[in-house]
């Protein structure tokens, strides 16, 4: 996903006064330094990790993999990804309520750290451990650490500002881009577990800058923005026990009868993923506190909302489904050059890191000249380019019919269509979450974004776990393909009456 635009982290950031200090980072404030360096090592491990993971599922017994079938493989990753950007919910929840922003990234990174090393044993399962502390950890520290990066301009008007997220959000695309590249080739090439465990250092490296650094930090990030009290939160601590024991009872059960199985997990957390963002929805539909008008901009936001989830649907399937092409359908050759099949996943960061100052300037200019694509023509934009990528690639699977090797460029091309989707639709997307929340809930909003993904990986979970193979096939490709298509159509003949439940945002 790209990152979260500086407008967006500045208005959810409280104004706190910097600490005087006399060196620099680039003209920034140092505490930009430790926040960058600690985004980039967090991404360094999540992207490395996820480079290897499905591949590492699938991968039989004789070559140190857990031997899974391929439907079942992508399932767990779309589930993984699913629970990160759910958990974000809670992340920041915890921080506005129990330790304060500082605190959470801190403790977030540690758990982080904690599940690399675990995947790093040879077990199967302290490994399905191991991916529940990243997802709980990812969550924690995604949710707080970019407005972290806004505490530390106390001015809004700072013109150092936007400058300093663009900055930080280099950071998150070095490490990713990074991230295969040296996990990839060490977990393919010499031993799965190393190249987890290299994550878990590349994790460590990232907490130990973030708490030698800390004093450079703004001490508004200490502070916990609404503290429960303590009635309160030993009510929502028994309720948490009594879910998490029927869960365990549950399990418990089906272990005893003997039918466990990973299925189990997975369709299980599948439904969570999808009910959740429903109930979200519903829960604040309901609100009496809102306006007519707040209603029907909520209205308006289900439009982008539905469109975001189809797309990251699609977008997702780079560490899974184009992963598993890459490794069995793609030659790992090009210009006389051989190199590992998780290489393809640095590509999407590389082509950010070229393309976003292109698109930044590109909005401006159409703006000046009055012809900037309203929101609902951008996300139509957005959903035809990534049912295109996904035409690409059912052309690319025919091709790879009867066990023949296609060349890299077609896998090229699809992340270079989907990154251009991605720039034209998640940045936006991101803006009109803030600009559509209502007041009451404008701090969550955010989080329900991020809900998107998680609806979006969940769909492809359950479309996996039904079509089993068929999913690799170039008609599940198509009718992907598409379905997202139709979706940007559908954006654009109604965008006028989108619009208009849009009320005064442009």
């Amino acid at each position: 996903m790209s990152p979260i635009p500086a407008e967006v982290a500045v208005e959810a950031a409280s104004v706190a006064r910097e600490t005087p200090s006399r060196k620099t980072f680039f003209g920034h404030p140092r505490g930009l330094s430790t926040l960058f360096m600690t985004e980039m090592w967090e991404r360094f491990s999540f992207y490395g990790m996820r480079a290897l993971l499905v591949l590492y599922l699938v991968a039989p017994h004789s070559k140190g993999g857990l031997g899974l079938g391929a439907a079942t493989g992508m399932a767990i990753y779309s589930i993984y990804n699913a629970m990160v950007y759910l958990l974000a919910l809670p992340g920041g929840w915890i921080s506005d309520r129990f330790w304060g922003a500082r605190k959470t990234v801190m403790i977030g990174g540690a758990i982080i750290m904690i599940g690399h090393f675990l995947l790093a044993v040879p077990a199967e399962f302290s490994f399905f451990i191991g991916l529940g502390f990243i997802a709980v950890g990812s969550g924690l520290l995604k949710a707080n650490i970019s407005t972290m990066v806004g505490h530390l301009y106390p001015d809004k008007n700072d013109p150092r500002r936007d400058g300093g997220f663009t900055i930080f959000y280099m950071g998150i695309n070095l490490g990713a881009f990074a991230a295969p590249l040296v996990i990839g080739t060490v977990g393919q090439n010499v031993n799965w577990h190393l190249g987890f465990a290299l994550a878990g250092v590349g994790m460590a490296l990232g907490l130990i800058n973030y708490i030698v650094g800390g004093r450079h930090l703004s001490e508004q990030s200490k502070i916990v923005a609404s503290p429960m009290p303590r009635a309160e939160r030993m009510s929502m601590l028994r309720k948490a026990a009594f879910w998490l024991g029927l869960a365990v009872v549950f399990f418990g059960a089906v272990a005893v009868s003997g039918h466990l199985t990973v299925n189990w997990f997975i369709w299980a957390l599948t439904l969570v993923g999808l009910i959740i963002p429903i109930v979200v929805f519903a829960r604040i539909r309901r609100d009496k506190d809102l306006s007519g008008d707040e209603r029907n901009k909520l209205s308006g936001y289900i439009w982008f909302f539905v469109a975001a989830a189809i797309f990251w649907m699609i977008y997702d399937q780079s560490g899974s489904t184009l992963n598993l092409f890459a490794t069995n359908n793609t030659a790992s050759k090009l210009f006389g050059f051989n190199f590992p099949s998780t290489w393809f996943q640095s590509l999407n960061p590389l082509y950010i890191m070229a393309l976003a100052p292109v698109f930044a300037w590109l909005w401006v200019w159409l703006n000046r000249r009055g012809k900037n694509p309203s929101t609902a023509v951008k996300f139509g934009i957005g959903s035809v380019l990534i049912g295109a990528s996904f035409v690409v690639m059912m052309i690319a699977q025919a091709a790879a019919s009867g066990g023949h090797l296609v060349t890299p460029l077609w896998l090229a091309l699809v992340y270079l269509v989907q990154t251009v989707g991605e720039l034209t639709l998640s940045p936006v997307g991101l803006s009109v979450t803030t600009k559509l929340a209502p007041k009451k809930y404008a701090s969550q909003m955010m989080g329900i974004w991020f809900l998107a993904v998680t609806a979006g990986d969940c769909v492809a979970a359950v479309l996996q776990q039904l079509l089993g193979n068929a999913f690799l096939s170039d008609t599940s490709f198509a009718i992907q393909g598409v379905a997202a298509a139709l979706a940007g159509v559908a954006m654009f003949m109604y965008r006028k009456k989108v619009r208009a439940l849009m009320g005064d945002v442009h």
